[in-house]
């Protein structure tokens, strides 16, 4: 099932410039989906528009099969079940500690004190930020930030997840924390959507992707799919995973053919240098 789709979605701002260009894009349930692209591309506008914050100039939205209104009641609902966590996590926390910051959304829905206080301690219990709840968060680190960004979200009870580079600004440890945080939500049942131009997270960790590019979607497919067109990538300012581009450079300089297709994955990689040495054998 489909719980995000958009149907030839066309965005201007209002001076005229176009944003989005006829965008057709899906996420299907319970799957983890990325929006590749460069800065620019259009990736921000088009998840804005997910949760109401944006209203397509043309074309349609659709949330669970059904058309998105924007009726203030309507989207007081949508925004429930669609949650954006925005690149810079300042942007999203204001509150003077912690506690606060995550009981906002929910004590604006005119929830019960008591379940209120029980999604914070849940939700902070889920990103592992127990035991914070009295911090300011402008003292924490980038990735305690956006831990409890997220945490802001699921104190919502969302189905859906949306996510603007959630590994910007992170060292190597904060990002693959992220993403680990990200597949256990995930496997919880939660529908990821991800914003990224992080080329090397996508094979890891996408089921579905979608490549972006002056505001018009170029391809969508497998991250397998995706990357074995070398030219388009490159077309729209991104790069091979850095385990492909090796060995599309050993293919370059060493004439060893490993097909149309390279690794995107140690494992993977692993599996065809060992089948090309078992190759080799057979044949000296």
């Amino acid at each position: 099932m489909k719980v995000i789709k958009t149907d030839n979605i066309t965005y201007r701002y209002p001076d005229g410039t176009k944003a989005l260009n006829n965008v057709n894009f899906s996420a299907t349930n319970g799957k983890i989906v990325m929006l590749m692209g460069p800065n620019g591309a259009g990736k921000s506008t088009l998840f804005l528009h997910f949760n109401g914050i944006l209203r397509p100039t043309s074309g349609s939205l659709e949330i669970d099969g059904t058309p998105v209104s924007y009726e203030r009641k309507d989207l007081v609902k949508l925004r429930q079940k669609v949650g954006i966590v925005f690149q810079n996590p300042d942007d999203q926390l204001f509150a003077p500690t912690v506690r606060e910051d995550v009981a906002f959304g929910p004590s604006n829905i005119d929830l019960p004190e008591e379940e209120v206080k029980s999604r914070v301690k849940e939700a902070l219990k889920r990103v592992d930020m127990e035991g914070f709840e009295e911090r300011p968060p402008h003292y924490l680190s980038g990735g305690q930030k956006k831990r409890v960004a997220i945490a802001g979200i699921l104190a919502m009870c969302p189905k859906i997840m949306v996510l603007d580079e959630p590994t910007s600004g992170l060292d190597p440890k904060g990002a693959f924390q992220i993403m680990r945080l990200l597949c256990k939500l995930n496997r919880e049942g939660i529908t990821i959507i991800i914003a990224t131009h992080d080329v090397d997270i996508v094979p890891i960790y996408a089921h579905e992707v979608y490549v972006i590019s002056e505001g018009e979607i170029l391809k969508k497919g497998t991250p397998k799919e995706v990357f074995e067109d070398k030219e388009l990538i490159r077309k729209a300012n991104l790069r091979l995973p850095h385990i492909a581009h090796l060995f599309e450079r050993l293919q370059d300089e060493d004439q060893i053919s490993f097909g149309k297709s390279y690794p995107l994955t140690i494992s993977e990689a692993k599996k065809r240098i060992v089948e090309k040495t078992r190759d080799n054998k057979k044949f000296n």
